[in-house]
């Protein structure tokens, strides 16, 4: 088949880095006839732009909000992807079938195996919106130990917890106001949007552990810089979003491995423009 298509779906849309690292994969990979764009979508255009899907069309990269509202237009999803209810990947296979998987939790795991982390006794998460559901998946197969989350109300609380009961991993809650004892941790997953974490950076410690910081811009992020300066390990968003889209490259490709080191140096490269 040629003239295959991919894009990357959602609302905000124009800032995804999705198309430079999937069009520097298929570069890499020598598949001329692929095309990756992006497309503002939100929850209410998302069936009808389904619909107008055709044979030409091999995947879809899914961001907010459209994670959870993809589910019901699908044939299947994965495992990985129910354990979270949350589909970033959908595969458009050539019998037709819509299926839909998660690779942003095997991509966080690849990402701190990169950066040496394969195991932690136990670890803290900043946040508790749908980033921090997939970092809980994520430590619950890597962390042998419980996991702290600091949020910023009961009701936050209330859905870590579940999540950690639903994904197996003991999640114990604190208020935001004490963030900062989350830096005692061997591995800190920050899940918040951009400048939350900024007023934490001061309370660093000295040779702290691990930060996985989910953000790539703007970058360094206060807290990753000071982390950095202190003499701890700093796992960027950058490095996240490269690693799931490797996954996602393969899935839709079925071309593995996917350039990882092609895509990683595009992402850098675009992000130095900015």
């Amino acid at each position: 088949m040629s003239g295959h298509r991919a894009a990357v779906l959602g609302s905000p849309i124009a800032h995804s880095l999705s198309p430079v690292l999937h069009r520097a994969a298929y570069a890499a990979l020598g598949l001329t006839d692929w095309s990756y764009d992006r497309f503002e979508v939100d929850e209410p255009g998302l069936p009808g732009f389904f619909e107008r899907l055709d044979e030409s069309w091999a995947g879809l990269s899914l961001t907010m909000p459209l994670k959870r509202a993809v589910i019901p237009l699908l044939d299947g999803i994965s495992d990985t992807a129910a354990s979270v209810e949350a589909v970033n990947t959908v595969v458009l296979t050539e019998d037709g079938r819509r299926v839909g998987d998660n690779t942003d939790i095997p991509g966080m795991i690849a990402a701190l195996r990169e950066r040496g982390v394969e195991k932690v006794e136990a670890a803290a998460v900043l946040g508790a919106g749908a980033t921090a559901s997939s970092a809980l998946a994520a430590l619950s197969r890597i962390c042998t130990g419980e996991v702290t989350a600091y949020v910023r109300s009961r009701a936050r609380a209330d859905e870590m917890r579940q999540w950690g009961e639903r994904l197996g991993v003991g999640v114990r809650t604190a208020d935001w106001v004490d963030a900062a004892e989350a830096f005692r941790a061997p591995l800190v997953v920050a899940t918040t949007p951009a400048g939350t974490t900024d007023a934490l950076a001061a309370s660093v410690p000295d040779a702290p552990g691990t930060l996985f910081d989910v953000l790539y811009d703007p970058w360094p992020t206060a807290l990753a810089a000071q982390w950095s300066q202190r003499g701890g390990g700093v796992v960027g968003g950058l490095d996240l979003l490269v690693h799931q889209a490797v996954l996602q490259v393969e899935q839709m490709t079925g071309r593995t491995p996917a350039p990882l080191s092609a895509m990683r140096r595009a992402g850098e490269q675009a992000l130095g423009a900015r």
